[in-house]
């Protein structure tokens, strides 16, 4: 005896349908990653001291240091590798935050491991 579906429930057409939503779902992904590649973030540490621009690809583009803060670096330049440490890693968790965000709007927030 074979197991019937209700109506509109399995079949070939249903699987053709999802696997068009799931290439759908993967175009919209892959433009929203390479909207935000081409986007930059910028963030600062230390009141200022320290400003970071990278870009979505995590890449550094700049970063800026105010003078004030060499010259207490002569001194203990750990200030400054811990201005510098907390910049980026701003910058990063910023990227991060923005692509999980507009990831999740197109998954509904469903995580795919390894896909972004």
């Amino acid at each position: 005896m074979k197991a019937r579906l209700p109506q509109g429930m399995g079949g070939q057409q249903s699987m053709q349908g999802m696997i068009r939503q799931a290439q759908k779902m993967q175009e919209q992904i892959t433009e929203v990653q390479e909207q935000i590649e081409q986007e930059t973030f910028s963030t600062t540490s230390g009141g200022g001291a320290v400003e970071i621009t990278m870009t979505g690809k995590k890449h550094v583009e700049s970063l800026k240091i105010n003078k004030d803060v060499i010259g207490d670096a002569a001194e203990d330049p750990s200030i400054l590798e811990d201005l510098i440490i907390s910049a980026v890693n701003d910058c990063v968790a910023k990227i991060d935050e923005v692509s999980e965000s507009r990831m999740g709007a197109i998954t509904g927030g469903v995580s795919f491991p390894g896909l972004f």
